[in-house]
């Protein structure tokens, strides 16, 4: 079956699909499968086969078909194709409920972006992720990637994804009701705290920021009965972003004030940079240089310290989609970076004349 009766064909397979002749449609795309010799076809067809036996719950079925895609997509040697056959494998285990291998499967795709058509696919990726978090009950990491899903959903005008975040953070809502219930009866006043966070969190990425401070302002006051300066950091940086919805820039910078003050406490780099990063965006907004320069240099010396940056180009790392490479000696490197240096073993350990990891 050559190019063009292979797309003629997932066409009537589709046709057949949208018409709920499901299984009619399957029969066609398993024919295309078995006699098509077009890559990029078969790679379609099933695309076609994995979204179909998503729909019907076949989840095994679902694997069974995103495992042959990523070989073909192998077989391609494109980008394009292999982020959204990982994302495929990254959703047919969600639905297994294999939550490790999708988190893993989800960060293959992210280190993977460099194309536009990738870059689009973020969205779900980070839903899928978020999906897998919430799976686990790591509730916070769940809630991040439902933020950034939802951002990218409001970029793009994406209805169908925005509606698929919000019943993910409707599934989580339910579990953190359940969770403060459980703290409640228990007395455990760390889980409410976070519990409390977490539901401020919800409702400001809703931008219900009524809703959400008095929440910050019922954690902050546990967080500060027990002594967690750590959550504290945590819950003014959300603050912090209320107001900043607001447009209360002098209010935002007096919580930014006191959480600098406890991260500075307690040594906290990645909290200092979370703080210099919203200073800079602030004081941008307000059009004072002098300041923004200074949280720009803070900022930096911030990302030199933790060394979140490439040994080789100097460039900062996670401030763009890029693929990454970690090595053994724990240095991590652009990958396109790594590839044009020609020679084995990790740059910075060349430079610091130890013995070096290899990729």
């Amino acid at each position: 079956m050559g190019q063009d009766q292979t797309k003629q064909q997932i066409e009537k397979g589709l046709h057949l699909y949208q018409s709920n002749q499901t299984e009619k449609a399957l029969r066609v795309w398993m024919r295309v499968l078995e006699k098509s010799a077009d890559p990029a076809g078969r790679f379609r067809v099933l695309g076609c086969l994995i979204t179909a036996h998503a729909e019907m719950g076949r989840y095994k079925d679902m694997l069974k078909f995103a495992v042959v895609q990523i070989d073909t997509a192998r077989e391609l040697e494109d980008p394009d194709y292999l982020t959204e056959s990982y994302l495929n494998l990254a959703r047919s285990n969600e639905k297994l409920c294999e939550f490790q291998k999708t988190i893993s499967y989800c960060k293959t795709c992210l280190n993977m972006q460099g194309t536009t058509v990738s870059l689009q696919l973020n969205g779900q990726v980070s839903l899928s992720m978020g999906n897998a978090f919430l799976g686990l009950s790591i509730f916070q990491k769940a809630l991040e990637c439902f933020e950034k899903a939802l951002r990218y959903a409001h970029n793009n005008d994406d209805k169908m994804l925005e509606c698929r975040v919000c019943c993910s953070l409707g599934n989580f809502y339910a579990q953190i009701k359940e969770s403060m219930k459980i703290a409640l009866q228990h007395g455990d006043r760390p889980l409410q705290a976070l519990c409390l966070l977490c539901f401020a969190d919800i409702h400001r990425s809703r931008k219900d920021v009524q809703t959400a401070i008095p929440r910050y302002d019922s954690s902050m006051s546990i967080m500060t009965e027990i002594g967690n300066r750590l959550g504290l950091i945590q819950v003014l940086l959300g603050v912090t972003k209320c107001w900043m919805i607001q447009k209360e820039l002098d209010k935002a910078l007096e919580s930014i004030e006191k959480a600098q003050e406890l991260a500075e406490g307690l040594g906290n780099k990645l909290g200092l940079l979370k703080l210099h990063c919203l200073c800079e965006r602030i004081y941008r907004t307000k059009g004072q240089q002098r300041e923004l320069r200074d949280h720009v240099v803070k900022f930096h010396e911030c990302v030199e310290e933790m060394e979140l940056y490439c040994g080789m180009c100097g460039e900062s790392i996670g401030e763009k989609n890029n693929q990454l490479q970690a090595l053994p000696c724990s240095h991590f490197f652009h990958l396109k970076c790594l590839q044009t240096d020609g020679t084995r073993g990790c740059p910075n350990c060349r430079r610091l004349s130890v013995k070096p990891g290899y990729v």
